[in-house]
């Protein structure tokens, strides 16, 4: 096992005209300057799963949709995750609560950070993010980056549309320490899981 994280940036939004890729490119930069991680894209619009139809919860019925199966074990590749939020009336999109619900053992006792964006930073979602995940068995980092105001305002397709890069320098501590306490808690579950390991 290598000793450097593969962190995948989950784009939870396939609404057209989506903010996701904005952040999700912006997020992908500053993760891909650092040299501790190893880090790529993972877009739900390449995962276009059924809302969850298993014949039960996955903890003890596994799935049976060929494309839930290609969903999980696409997760199994990664050590960690970045969530890429946007809020939807105070919550996560639909798509991304579905492609929460169809792994389970996948997402197992590994980390996750976000960024959010919306009006108030995406902070609700990512509070209802942090409650599906325990249910998972994940590790939530403490911050997470969170595009709101007048930052999102000026960066959104639906207000000036400028680049985020206007807006990199509210935004550069909390992606440092977002990423750094992911890293730590990457090697840390990576170091408990290979001691589990049959």
């Amino acid at each position: 096992m290598t000793n450097t994280p593969r962190i995948a940036i989950v784009i939870g939004s396939t609404r057209p005209g989506r903010y996701a890729d904005k952040a999700a490119g912006w997020i992908l930069k500053q993760a891909q300057a650092r040299d501790d991680i190893e880090v790529e894209l993972l877009d739900l619009r390449d995962h276009p799963m059924p809302f969850f139809d298993g014949k039960g919860p996955l903890i003890s019925v596994p799935s049976e949709n060929p494309e839930a199966l290609r969903w999980q074990e696409t997760l199994t590749r990664y050590d960690g995750f970045i969530f890429v939020v946007a809020e939807y009336n105070h919550s996560i999109t639909g798509v991304l609560k579905n492609a929460l619900d169809q792994a389970y053992k996948e997402w197992n006792r590994k980390p996750f950070t976000a960024i959010a964006y919306g009006g108030t930073g995406g902070s609700r979602a990512v509070e209802q993010l942090r409650l599906i995940a325990v249910a998972l068995q994940m590790v939530s980092t403490a911050g997470a980056v969170h595009i709101g105001g007048a930052d999102f305002k000026s960066t959104s397709p639906m207000g000036a549309d400028k680049p985020i890069e206007d807006i990199e320098e509210s935004l550069l501590g909390s992606t440092k320490a977002a990423l750094d306490e992911l890293v730590w808690w990457a090697h840390a579950t990576m170091k408990a899981r290979s001691a589990e390991a049959p």
